[in-house]
């Protein structure tokens, strides 16, 4: 079901919902994902408040919700800003959410959203469209926006032993700001760990090959599980990196990459993400929480 709702102040917004979760989206900007969560629960996305029920007259703002960017991240196209009022197309099945063409880039942004009928499954289409005269080196990026105090589970490639593994199988990346000693990582053996804090006064970041196919976040029983297709021979921004993890005192991101594609004038590519939301899942702070309270429920919705 799909209805127009005043939302936070923004008159103009499409709710989804299937009588077990909604999603709501932007249409004065956009396309954000405003809101994910279970009926008449809190949204797993964050939500900037001194921006609700405001549009920024310039600039880019990080209002919250899920968006579509482009990698490599630079300041010149990656913060082009989405103040702008958006088409909506009903497709059946799905919605498709349109952006006006970036005119600093040439690129257009689209995400189709398909909600399940009756599971707390979602799957969004994200979809970048070269309008330029030129061909343009990028990826899409998803970046899911968390709201605070959770933590971000992280799978690590396969482990072995030194024997069988001479090689090595991952990369983390870093960034100059990235501090492995700051308490809010868990490094783990099969698994990392970073976690919200919203008393915390500096930024971290890191990202690595996504192989698991998968990414969560847990907070306050809920249990939020992102899916993609991570190209074991396709070349990834950033070292590498299928998906990266941001913090700082507001919000956490849970990001997933496609490879890089060279986009040709007005050919377009695809990055597809299956989201899965579960209830009564306990947040974990150890790597046993992990296998005891994460990984049955992941095994719901992806083969392990």
């Amino acid at each position: 079901m799909m209805e127009i709702i005043n939302y936070q102040g923004w008159p103009n917004c499409c709710r989804l919902s299937n009588g077990l979760i909604d999603l709501i989206v932007s249409t004065d900007f956009g396309p954000r994902v405003l809101r994910l969560g279970f009926i008449g629960q809190a949204n797993e996305f964050y939500e900037n408040k001194a921006w609700l029920g405001k549009i920024a007259p310039e600039g880019w703002v990080n209002y919250g919700g899920h968006r579509l960017w482009h990698a490599p991240e630079a300041f010149g196209r990656t913060y082009q800003p989405d103040n702008s009022p958006i088409t909506v197309e009903a497709h059946g099945e799905f919605i498709r959410f349109i952006q006006p063409i970036e005119m600093a880039t040439g690129i257009q942004k689209e995400m189709d959203i398909y909600l399940h009928p009756h599971k707390a499954e979602v799957k969004i289409v994200h979809r970048l469209q070269n309008h330029g005269l030129w061909a343009v080196q990028l990826a899409p990026w998803a970046v899911s926006v968390m709201a605070e105090n959770g933590v971000a589970i992280i799978p690590l490639p396969h482990r072995g032993s030194h024997a069988a593994n001479l090689l090595p199988n991952t990369v983390i990346t870093t960034w100059a700001y990235t501090d492995m000693s700051d308490p809010r990582w868990t490094w783990g053996h099969r698994f990392i760990m970073l976690r919200q804090d919203p008393t915390a006064t500096t930024d971290q970041k890191c990202g690595l090959p996504g192989v698991a196919g998968w990414a969560a976040y847990a907070r306050a029983n809920h249990l939020f599980v992102k899916q993609f297709t991570h190209q074991p021979d396709a070349i990834y921004p950033d070292f590498g990196s299928s998906m990266e993890f941001f913090t700082n005192p507001d919000i956490l991101e849970v990001e997933s990459l496609a490879p890089l594609n060279l986009l040709e004038p007005t050919m377009t590519v695809e990055h597809v993400e299956q989201w899965s939301l579960f209830d009564h899942v306990p947040t974990p702070t150890t790597e046993a929480e992990i296998e005891q309270h994460i990984l049955p429920v992941v095994k719901q919705v992806i083969e392990l």
